[in-house]
C-alpha cells in the first residue's frame, strides 16, 4: 500500500472501513507536521505494531494561546509527504481547519488538576485544545494504538488520563524522547534558533541532569535538587527560565520530598523561542 494523502473526514473513514472490518490493527501518530527525528521515532515504533499506519498532520488552532502565533507555526506539506513515504506510512490525514471545525466549536475536553502546573499556567487553554483535537482524531480514525512522545510528558499524561476517564478504546503508547548529540530534545521549534541560541539550548538538558545527579547522590529534598538545576541555568544570561519543577509522574503535582519516581520538567526561553524538556528519575 503506497502512502495516500486524505483531506476529508468522510474519505479517511471510508479508507479505514475495510481495514477495521478485517480486524487489522490501526496505528495513529498525531502530529502538527514539520516532521523531524522525534516523529520518525514515533512512526517507526507504530510501523512495527500496526497493520495500517495513519499519520495525521493538522496545525490545531485550539491549542494556541492568545500570545502564540498560530500563523507562524512551520508548515511544509511537501517535505512531510516525502518524510511519510520514506517511512512507509499508509495514510496521511491532513484536513483543513474548516474540515475539522466547520462551525465554531462549542464542545471541548478539559482534563483538570494535571494541567494546573508546569506548562498549564503559561499556556492557558493549550491542553484543552490538545485534548479536544486528539479526542476528535480518535473518534474519526478509531485507532487501536496511538503514539506520543515523552518529550511532551504533561501532554502525554493528559491524553492518557482522558483515554482512561472517558473509556476510549485506544492504547496510548509512550515513545522515549529523541535527542541531538549534545542532549537537546528534538523539536520543530529548534529550527528557529540562531546559531548562537542553538549553542545555548542544551543547557536545559544539563540542568535536568544536574537534578538527576543530585537525586542519584541521595538528595531527597526537591528544593535542593531544583536549586542545583537552576544553578546550571543561571550560567547563561541569555536564558530566561519559565519554570523548573519536580512533580509526581502520574498527576503532575509538585512534590517536596522524593519518595518514589519523579519527573523533573523545565521550560526556558532563548530569545523568542520556548523550549521544554523533562526527565523521569527514580531515586
Amino acid at each position: 500500500m503506497s502512502t495516500e494523502l486524505v483531506q476529508t473526514i468522510a474519505e479517511i473513514r471510508h479508507r479505514l472501513e475495510s481495514i477495521r472490518s478485517s480486524h487489522q490493527i490501526i496505528g495513529l501518530v498525531p502530529t502538527m507536521g514539520a516532521l523531524h527525528a522525534g516523529h520518525e521515532s514515533l512512526i517507526q515504533q507504530a510501523r512495527k505494531e500496526a497493520d495500517c499506519l495513519v499519520v495525521s498532520i493538522f496545525v490545531n488552532p485550539l491549542q494556541f494561546g492568545p500570545k502564540e502565533d498560530y500563523t507562524r507555526y512551520p508548515r511544509m506539506p511537501e517535505a512531510d509527504l516525502d518524510f511519510c513515504r520514506r517511512l512507509d506510512v499508509d495514510l496521511i490525514f491532513a484536513p483543513e481547519v474548516e474540515e475539522m471545525y466547520p462551525t465554531p466549536s462549542l464542545t471541548s475536553v478539559e482534563v483538570a488538576r494535571m494541567t494546573d502546573h508546569l506548562c498549564g499556567p503559561f499556556r492557558p487553554g493549550h491542553f484543552s485544545g490538545v485534548a479536544t483535537v486528539v479526542a476528535k482524531l480518535f473518534h474519526i480514525i478509531q485507532p487501536q494504538r496511538a503514539y506520543f512522545g515523552e518529550k511532551d510528558a504533561q501532554q502525554l499524561r493528559v491524553i492518557e488520563r482522558m483515554v482512561s476517564d472517558l473509556n476510549l478504546a485506544v492504547t496510548v503508547v509512550a515513545v522515549p524522547t529523541v535527542r541531538e548529540s549534545d542532549g537537546l530534545a528534538v523539536s520543530s521549534r529548534n529550527q528557529y534558533l540562531s546559531p548562537e541560541e542553538r549553542r545555548s539550548a542544551p543547557i536545559l538538558y544539563r540542568a535536568l541532569q544536574a537534578a538527576q545527579q543530585a537525586i542519584a547522590e541521595g538528595v531527597l529534598d526537591c528544593g535542593e535538587a531544583r536549586k542545583r538545576a537552576l544553578a546550571v541555568l543561571e550560567q547563561d544570561q541569555s536564558v530566561k527560565v519559565e519554570y523548573l519543577e519536580i512533580v509526581d509522574p502520574e498527576e503532575m503535582q509538585p512534590v517536596e520530598q522524593i519518595t518514589g519516581p519523579v519527573r523533573v520538567a523545565g521550560a526556558i526561553r532563548i530569545g523568542a523561542i520556548r523550549l521544554i524538556d523533562n526527565l523521569l528519575i527514580a531515586p
